[in-house]
């Protein structure tokens, strides 16, 4: 057992030796491992500490070359900064130096400009010593002048200034009349634009045709053996038709057609009815023939009541007394330059309501003015009187108003308007018988007309030519520019209306215009 626990003991030794053995080694490894360690942090730190010295340096260095750098912007910036203040100082003092030299010429300028004043007030004072002088002695010759003519003309001087006082007044007068004058041209201005829309408007409006009556009429024949039986033996037949009728009855080659001639349209419109109507008959002698025209004359008496009454209806004109529904249809067989009558009174009685709708006036009053303003026309060829005189009396003998007779009466300026619905009447009468084509005349009374217009306005002092225009219905009067001023021409153009209303007798209306211009003509060369 000694044996086993030695043996024991001798391997506890010897492990226990191995193990001190491992423990020495393992210590004396790690001391040799910390002495590496420790001189390689060593060597760390030494090479930590250089590279901590280089990048001082090198910090150092580029601090200085930053420094360096900054104190060289630093400096470019003064110098151009100084560069900028001495160029502004140089501008500044090239400036002064200009505006010095500026003074220095206003003030010789001044200088000069003083000596001039002072040599202005030298002759200032000379011409006022003059002045004085010459006033004094004008003053003297005044007197003498006044003393003179008061022994001469035997006035006073309170009379010479009555009578200068009188001429000035005179002149403010002229002066006024001319401003005046004026103030009427612009209103006329504006009054014709006004008036111009209105005529136009109901020009447009209303768009008539208009048919020209002569004084013949043509009958038909069914063949030219009518016409012997139409003669009759002997000729008892058409010796009593134009004796029952009042036409003449021409028969000549032309071949079927038996021709009435009559001033008269009404006994032409009868004989044309009771021709036809013999025709048709066949039984042709002087009784038949009588009886035919009566019936013919009641047929159309009957028949211008009717049309007396439609023009009525269409313009709108109530309560007219029968005859005068009668006399209106009888505008129907009535022409003047060779407008139907019938037509135009109408037509007027439209254009004048128009026209007084439009300025909120009596449209009844003036379509009854209109239509009734030419019945007088009917009755020149029976009464004595002229149609303005006859038209009068039938509108007073069947009762129309003051007003109505007023515009028969005044249409052609025979009295002086009394309302405005009596100048609408006017106006449309104008306009209806103006409109192209709606009168016609003969050319030989035409081109007389023509010739005496240019007579009139040629008889004029100034006048250098003038021309008739728009078929008769304009004439423009060109003056020399010397003779004629700008109001003479006013008064001129008013004188030649006034002469060829009183001097001549024409349809619708004529314009006369003045023309006055003044020409510069140079030569290039």
């Amino acid at each position: 057992m000694s044996d086993t626990v030695l043996a024991l003991i001798a391997g506890l030794s010897a492990g226990l030796a191995v193990a001190l053995g491992f423990i020495l080694l393992y210590t004396r490894t790690q001391r040799r491992s910390a002495t590496g360690i420790l001189a390689t942090a060593q060597a760390e730190a030494d090479r930590l500490r250089g590279e901590a010295a280089r990048e001082s340096e090198s910090a150092r260095t580029g601090a200085q070359l930053a420094a360096k750098m900054e104190a060289l912007k630093l400096r470019e910036d003064a110098d151009r900064d100084l560069a900028r203040r001495r160029e502004e100082f140089e501008r500044l003092e090239r400036r002064i130096e200009d505006r010095g030299r500026l003074l220095d010429r206003k003030l010789e300028e001044a200088e000069t400009r003083d000596r001039g004043f002072s040599r202005r007030e030298e002759t200032l004072a000379q011409r006022e010593l003059a002045l004085r002088t010459r006033e004094t002695e004008l003053e003297r010759l005044g007197q003498e002048q006044r003393a003179r003519l008061e022994r001469v003309a035997g006035l006073t001087a309170e009379e010479a200034r009555r009578e200068i006082l009188q001429r000035v007044e005179d002149e403010a007068r002229s002066q006024a009349a001319a401003l005046a004058r004026d103030i009427r041209e612009q209103a006329r201005k504006g009054a014709d634009r006004e008036a111009r829309r209105i005529i136009a408007m109901a020009a447009q409006r209303l768009a008539a045709e208009h048919t020209a009556e002569t004084t013949v009429a043509a009958v038909t024949l069914p063949n030219d053996e009518m016409k012997g039986r139409i003669i009759g033996r002997e000729g008892r037949n058409i010796r009593a038709f134009e004796t029952a009728t009042g036409v003449d009855v021409i028969i000549d080659d032309t071949p079927d057609t038996v021709v009435i001639s009559c001033f008269d349209p009404i006994r032409r419109e009868v004989a044309r009815r009771s021709l036809e109507a013999l025709i048709v008959d066949g039984r042709i002698h002087p009784g038949r023939i009588e009886e035919l025209v009566a019936k013919s004359q009641k047929e159309l008496e009957a028949q211008l009541v009717e049309l007396g009454e439609q023009a009525a209806f269409e313009t709108g004109v109530n309560g007219l007394h029968p005859e005068l529904i009668r006399l209106i249809g009888r505008m129907r067989y009535r022409t003047s330059y060779g407008q139907n009558i019938f037509d135009h009174s109408k037509e007027v009685a439209w254009l004048a309501g128009m026209m007084a709708a439009e300025l909120h006036l009596d449209v009844a009053l003036a379509k009854r003015g209109g239509l009734l303003h030419d019945v007088g026309k009917v009755l020149t060829h029976d009464h004595e009187g002229t149609h303005v005189e006859l038209g009068v009396e039938m509108a007073r003998k069947y009762g129309e108003s003051a007003p109505v007779i007023n515009c028969i009466e005044a249409h052609h300026d025979d009295v002086p308007h009394e309302s405005a619905e009596s100048v609408l009447v006017q106006a449309a009468d104008a306009i209806s018988g103006a409109r192209p084509g709606a009168r016609r005349e003969a050319f030989e009374s035409y081109v007389k007309r023509l010739t005496r217009l240019e007579e009139i306005a040629n008889g004029f002092a100034g006048v250098e030519k003038s021309n008739v225009i728009q078929a008769g219905r304009e004439i423009r009067v060109i003056v020399t520019p010397s003779e004629v001023d700008d109001g003479a021409a006013t008064q001129l153009s008013e004188t030649i209306a006034r002469k060829i209303e009183n001097e001549l007798q024409y349809p619708g209306q004529i314009r006369v215009v003045v023309i006055r211009e003044t020409r510069a003509v140079d030569i290039a060369r």
